[in-house]
């Protein structure tokens, strides 16, 4: 039984070291060819989520991310990241055909490898960073997850990172 607990508490220990931890810079251009400095997003709370534009889950949660993007508006900065095989045009098809306002931008996977620290995973994976620029919280997609993903599950956490109910419709807390 003790190796068991030791067994559990040392994965929940692992599973901590993942959060609260600085999150990597990143430098990348989106499908126009413009850079996109991570650095520009301190001080605001930032969703950034890792994606493939042939992924269902990933489309049903750009629905999600305009919704983060209505409810908070500039309090919180939504970005999004493809890795190769995903094209330029597989991104300028995703955004016409969702009608994405935020930026997708192109990795060749160092970015991901920096993030996600792990050999594989499951799309869309997601990363809440604080205003201050530390990963608070970060989800895989998977039946455990799915509210996050595809429900509203996600704005509960992004009104704890803002301080409070901002995203809440008028009227209600």
């Amino acid at each position: 039984m003790r190796i068991l607990i030791s067994a559990l508490l040392c994965t929940a220990a692992l599973f901590a070291a993942e959060v609260n931890r600085p999150a990597p810079r990143f430098r990348l251009p989106d499908i126009k060819e413009q850079d996109h400095d991570s650095i520009d997003y301190r001080g605001k709370v930032v969703v950034l989520e890792f994606m493939r534009t042939d992924c269902p889950h990933c489309a049903a949660f750009s629905s999600v991310l305009k919704q983060v993007q209505q409810r908070y508006g500039a309090r919180v900065v939504v970005v999004a990241l493809v890795n190769p095989p995903v094209t330029p045009a597989d991104v300028s098809t995703f955004i016409a055909l969702h009608q994405v306002s935020y930026p997708i931008l192109l990795d060749a996977g160092r970015v991901a490898y920096a993030y996600i620290q792990k050999g594989a995973f499951d799309l869309p994976y997601l990363f809440l960073i604080d205003a201050g620029g530390i990963i608070r919280e970060e989800y895989e997609f998977s039946p455990a997850t799915v509210s996050i993903f595809q429900g509203n599950a996600l704005f509960p956490r992004l009104d704890s990172l803002l301080g409070g109910s901002f995203g809440a419709p008028a009227g209600k807390k």
